[in-house]
């Protein structure tokens, strides 16, 4: 699996929704990305890419787009 499959599957299963469309997806975008849909998607991360975000990175991740962007600082290419 590669790492983009990876980190789709994380949203889909954190989220509960399809993987079509998953790439326009914003914090609260949809109903279960709230702030616990939030954290389970930051766990889902962490546990797919065996790493430790930082508090301020868990703040920011507002979007798919964002994701892959702080994803980078960990050495997680998508």
């Amino acid at each position: 699996m590669t790492n983009r499959e990876k980190y789709i599957k994380c949203f889909t299963d954190a989220l509960e929704v399809p993987a079509e469309g998953v790439e326009k997806l914003e914090y609260q975008g949809v109903e279960s990305w709230d702030s616990v849909g939030h954290m389970s998607l930051i766990a889902a991360l962490e546990d797919s890419f065996d790493i430790q975000m930082d508090t301020d990175d868990i703040v920011d991740l507002s979007s798919f787009a964002k994701g892959i962007e702080i994803l980078k600082k960990y050495g997680v290419e998508i």
